[in-house]
């Protein structure tokens, strides 16, 4: 048996490489045509093919399960086509020893999907915010109008809300607000500066003009009296050591997909988000999703396994790719479904994440016992049917 695993790993591993390699040809030309028009004086040709090097391992992250899965019914049906699945059925190799063998042979395709997950696809993402930044002066990601904003509770008990217009390349800031608030949400102090660099858990800003509002405004304000004091006094600073809890990591965690993110940093922005009293709910699914990346590739191989089974003496190699195709489709369609309706519908993020993976393990196991056992089930149906014909 050893053999004929081997046989099957390369046969599955030639048919996936090739798939994969089309896969990621066939999108990144599409990218390319697509990013055509931002060609100019700023972003060079260079800088696109650049950026689109950068892309490479996120979009193999995206395309390995199904390229997995067409590729693995490539081979399948290949073996099946030229009789060898036949052989080994006729040695006494059972279906579901097969998906054993199956199994066995992704293991290596699960671990260096794990490894693509942890370090290289965030290293990549990360890279590639970063030459955005660089080229075309924006960064892809939860960016409003008006900049990225934060929340995070101070010293005292009070609440500050930071906003950023602009991040650059080599982590600092551009254009920083703060909000300063009393317990009770009480405006006291709004503060703006040019540029702000991080140094060890502190946020220095340059620049900076701070306007203090004092306690009584409110009140002065009500009584539509002029104040005996100013209501407001502004001064400016050269210089200002803020304490944050943000950093360059959790500032390009909150550009990046959750995805994306690894799984450190993944934690450590789900473990702020929950400090400031922030919803996680996308990131715990994201969490999830990510943990059982590497076995949606045991789904794959496990749906792919009943479709390059069938009809091993008729052939049909296109006809399974294209079930093939069909499937790999609707699964990602309903990943994106599950997504979705578990954030609106509040779902446990384990049942958002894995729901649709255990689905489709089940469906494709039911079809593969139903291929496995037809016969006996064909007879026993005959058996216990009560309006069978009795013998004449």
């Amino acid at each position: 048996m050893r053999t004929a695993r081997r046989y099957l790993a390369r046969e599955i591993y030639r048919s996936c490489a090739v798939v994969l390699l089309a896969l990621l040809g066939l999108f990144t030309f599409f990218a390319l045509v697509d990013d055509l028009d931002n060609v100019g004086d700023k972003f060079s040709m260079l800088a696109l093919l650049y950026m689109q090097a950068l892309a490479l391992p996120t979009r193999l992250y995206d395309l390995l399960p199904i390229g997995l899965l067409i590729g693995a019914i490539l081979a399948l049906a290949g073996l099946a086509q030229r009789n060898e699945l036949v052989i080994l059925r006729v040695s006494g190799v059972s279906g579901m020893r097969l998906l054993r063998m199956l199994w066995l042979i992704t293991l290596p395709l699960m671990i260096g999907a794990s490894l693509l997950s942890e370090f290289v696809t965030p290293a990549a993402e990360i890279k590639s915010g970063e030459a955005s930044l660089m080229f075309r002066g924006k960064a892809s990601g939860t960016r409003m109008d008006s900049g990225y904003w934060f929340k995070e509770p101070t010293r005292d008990g009070g609440t500050r809300i930071i906003n950023i217009a602009k991040l650059l390349a080599d982590g600092n800031v551009e254009g920083v607000t703060l909000y300063e608030f009393k317990p009770g949400l009480q405006l006291t102090t709004m503060s703006t500066a040019a540029t702000g660099a991080f140094t060890r858990d502190k946020l220095v800003l340059k620049n900076v003009v701070e306007t203090h509002i004092d306690d009584r405004a409110a009140q002065a304000l009500a009584d539509a009296k002029p104040p005996r004091t100013p209501p407001a006094s502004v001064t400016k600073l050269p210089q200002r050591e803020l304490d944050t809890t943000l950093s360059p990591e959790r500032l390009l965690a909150r550009v990046l997909t959750p995805e994306r993110m690894s799984l450190n940093t993944l934690l450590d922005y789900i473990d702020y988000l929950h400090h400031n009293q922030l919803d996680a709910g996308r990131q715990v699914v994201a969490l999830w999703r990510k943990v059982s990346y590497p076995f949606t590739l045991l789904v794959m191989i496990t749906i792919a396994a009943p479709i390059g089974f069938m009809q091993t003496r008729r052939g049909g190699v296109g006809a399974k790719v294209f079930i093939g195709i069909l499937l790999g489709v609707g699964f990602f369609m309903l990943n994106q479904l599950a997504l979705n309706v578990g954030m609106l519908s509040r779902w446990p993020p384990w049942l958002t994440a894995l729901g649709p993976n255990v689905g489709a393990t089940l469906l494709a196991l039911g079809a593969l016992s139903l291929m496995e056992y037809r016969h006996a089930t064909a007879r026993f149906a005959q058996a216990r049917w009560p309006w069978r014909r009795s013998p004449a």
